[in-house]
C-alpha cells in the first residue's frame, strides 16, 4: 500500500515522449470508493506559477499510469491527450 503523500514526491515522466511532467500537484479520489481517478502535475514544470501565482495543470487520468516506481512515476500519453484542467 502507498500512501498519497509518498505519490507527490515522485517525477512523472511521458514515456511516449521522454518528457519530465514535474512533480504531483495534486490527486484526484473518488470519495465514494476511495480509488485514485487521476493525478495533476503542472502544465509546465520549469514554470510552477503563472503571473498570479496560479499553477496551470495537466490532468492525468489513472487509466494512463504505466508504471510507478521508487522515484518515478511512468505515464503514457499523447500530445494531444495532455489536457490543461482537471475534468470531473
Amino acid at each position: 500500500m502507498m500512501r498519497t503523500s509518498e505519490l507527490e514526491t515522485k517525477e512523472v515522466i511521458n514515456i511516449d515522449t521522454g518528457q519530465q511532467l514535474g512533480m504531483i500537484l495534486d490527486v484526484d479520489i473518488n470519495l465514494n470508493n476511495g480509488q485514485i481517478k487521476g493525478l495533476v502535475v503542472p502544465k509546465d514544470h520549469q514554470k510552477v506559477f503563472s503571473f498570479f501565482g496560479k499553477a496551470e495543470e495537466t490532468y492525468i487520468p489513472w487509466s494512463d499510469i504505466y508504471k510507478i516506481g521508487e522515484d518515478v512515476i511512468l505515464v503514457k500519453l499523447e500530445a494531444e491527450e495532455v489536457t490543461p484542467e482537471l475534468t470531473e
